[in-house]
């Protein structure tokens, strides 16, 4: 699988990431042999988990033991102090069975008062930061589901990585995501997709095919691809997967056929978003 670098970090990751969610509540043995084929056979090297995932870490950690030397590990927590903060990942450490992250990130941040919760002292930042500096972390980052918080942050503070719903319906419908990338650019950043494969928000009463998304995600293999390339085409990284196997086989398979959309191709899919929910609203 092609790999690209991440920002100034110096790391070669693989342009689909694996979504720790792919793993939660999986047999263990099952979630090995996963792993094992994202790994050995599909060529990933880039991980990402939290949490907050249900029991994905549990679960992640054994199967990932064997290849942790040459796997760029990715994790998150959603505490905002830091003594909350370095609890949570002194937890996800032993879980994961490693002794440091290659990424450490703030994650799902919402909103400004989040933002100065973690940046005011005694907030997050400083767990990040001492982490970093006692070897435990290598990199700092965050995802944002807000533009205002996700522009906010890189003002603040000179992360290496962002991690932002970089999603084709939530570009052309809600604007959303322009802003956050041209700054990310701009500032050299290692530039990191959520939600490549996400179309829209399910409907009410909706029969849900897939019970691991909170959202409805490509309705085929044609339209996932459509959705990885939109994205991929961009000045991005790489694009984690979303939490069920056969999105994650979907993507590698696009990625492993990657071409960037042509004038056309944007075009068709500008016209597709017509009329679709986007899953994240401007702002």
């Amino acid at each position: 699988m092609e790999k690209r670098k991440l920002g100034k970090t110096g790391e070669m990751l693989s342009i689909v990431g694996f979504g720790g969610i792919v793993v939660r509540n999986e047999e263990q043995a099952a979630a090995n042999r996963i792993v094992a084929k994202a790994v050995e056979e599909r060529g990933l090297n880039y991980f990402d988990v939290a949490p907050s995932y249900g029991n994905a870490e549990e679960r992640l950690g054994p199967a990932l033991e064997p290849y942790r030397h040459s796997v760029f590990l990715a994790c998150k927590t959603e505490r905002r102090t830091a003594n909350e903060a370095r609890a949570e990942l002194e937890q996800s450490l032993q879980r994961l069975r490693t002794d440091h992250f290659d990424l450490y990130q703030l994650h799902a941040v919402r909103s400004m008062e989040q933002v100065e919760q973690i940046m005011a002292p005694g907030g997050a930042l400083e767990a990040f930061v001492r982490a970093r500096d006692e070897g435990k972390v290598r990199f700092l980052g965050f995802s944002a589901h807000s533009e205002e918080a996700a522009l906010a942050l890189m003002d603040r503070y000179d992360f290496d990585t962002i991690l932002f719903p970089f999603n084709w319906v939530a570009w052309f419908q809600g604007g959303f995501g322009p802003r956050v990338l041209a700054k990310a650019v701009e500032k050299g950043m290692g530039v990191l997709a959520l939600k490549a494969l996400a179309k829209r928000r399910w409907k009410e009463g909706e029969e849900r095919r897939w019970s691991k998304t909170w959202y409805s995600p490509a309705d085929n293999y044609e339209e996932a691809a459509l959705g990885l390339r939109f994205t991929l085409s961009k000045p991005i990284t790489a694009a984690v997967s979303p939490g069920h196997a056969e999105l994650l086989w979907w993507a590698c398979d696009a990625a492993d056929q990657f071409t960037p959309l042509t004038p056309e191709e944007e075009k068709l899919l500008e016209q597709r978003s017509q009329g679709l929910e986007p899953i994240f609203p401007q702002g």
